[in-house]
């Protein structure tokens, strides 16, 4: 009889920290046998804790309700691309939203995550950050580590010339928000503070801004936590309390006994349906609420 695979939290964090920081990949699995108990072990868990591209789309991409496209428009010093879809039964302009990958770049899960925001009801378009680089590499390793080496400053203007093509997109209403995720989060955030046209800014888990760039800050803010992500909540006492000396306009939700990543439904062990749910409502209907 085989094994029943346990996964700890400390698998977890250790994950986490090899996404986000500096360890390879073999130091990871070496860290990560030693915690499951053997090689074979650490083997079977990793891919419950990743991210997979195996998992089923929510929203096809070929699905006959949507119409979606590669576009590209003028970022800084470059051309950056994107992936636009917009709803076929849209009878007007729409709200723009900009969905902002995680530190993996532009793969099959953000693309699926961009088809289900535009079936709400939003004009929605998928920078590819890694644009500058070549592209986003099938490898995700790869891709972890060509986002780590972006610049930062230029990055941040990619995003804002994203919500600008927005606000100035036939299919839309004038406005635009963003939404990002883990390291999209964080950019999320800094798009906020770098662009004061931008009509709303939700961020999942992400790296909080510096207090002394809140006062940039024009658009109201949707902010998602998990309970368990000790890494990115170190940051919120700070940025919250800033936030409330600014007067600036926001929403917290910490949502407890879940982990970093919580609504990416390819990652087993992380996925956290109810959380994700109750996340995704939220997130919905702040947008339509100040880009309507």
């Amino acid at each position: 009889m085989s094994e029943r695979i346990v996964i700890t939290q400390d698998m977890i964090r250790l994950y986490d920290e090899y996404t986000h920081l500096t360890f390879d990949r073999r130091g990871f699995m070496e860290k990560l046998a030693k915690l499951a108990g053997s090689t074979a072990a650490a083997a079977a868990i990793v891919p419950m804790i990743e991210a997979g591209k195996a998992k089923a789309a929510v929203v096809n991409a070929t699905d006959d309700r949507l119409d979606a496209s590669t576009v590209e428009f003028a970022g800084d010093g470059g051309t950056v691309k994107g992936y636009l879809v917009r709803p076929k039964a849209a009878t007007g302009p729409l709200p723009a939203v900009m969905v902002i990958h995680e530190n993996r770049g532009l793969n099959g899960h953000i693309e699926d995550v961009t088809r289900r925001l535009a079936l709400e009801g939003f004009l929605t378009l998928a920078p590819d950050f890694l644009s500058p680089a070549g592209g986003t590499p099938a490898d995700e390793d790869k891709a972890r580590d060509l986002i780590a080496g972006l610049d930062r400053v230029k990055t941040v203007k990619n995003a804002v010339a994203a919500a600008t093509y927005l606000r100035g997109h036939e299919g839309g209403n004038g406005k635009s928000g963003s939404v990002g995720f883990c390291w999209g989060g964080g950019l999320s955030l800094q798009t906020a503070v770098a662009d004061p046209g931008l009509g709303a800014a939700v961020a999942y888990y992400g790296a909080q801004p510096a207090a002394e760039q809140v006062a940039a800050i024009k658009a109201p803010l949707l902010l998602h936590y998990a309970g368990l992500d000790d890494r990115i909540n170190a940051g919120i006492p700070v940025f919250e309390a800033a936030l409330k000396a600014a007067g600036k306009s926001y929403e917290l939700h910490m949502y407890p006994g879940v982990n970093h990543a919580f609504n990416n439904d390819t990652s087993a062990a992380r996925y956290n349906k109810a959380a994700a749910d109750l996340a995704w409502t939220r997130t919905v209907g702040f947008l339509k609420s100040h880009l309507a």
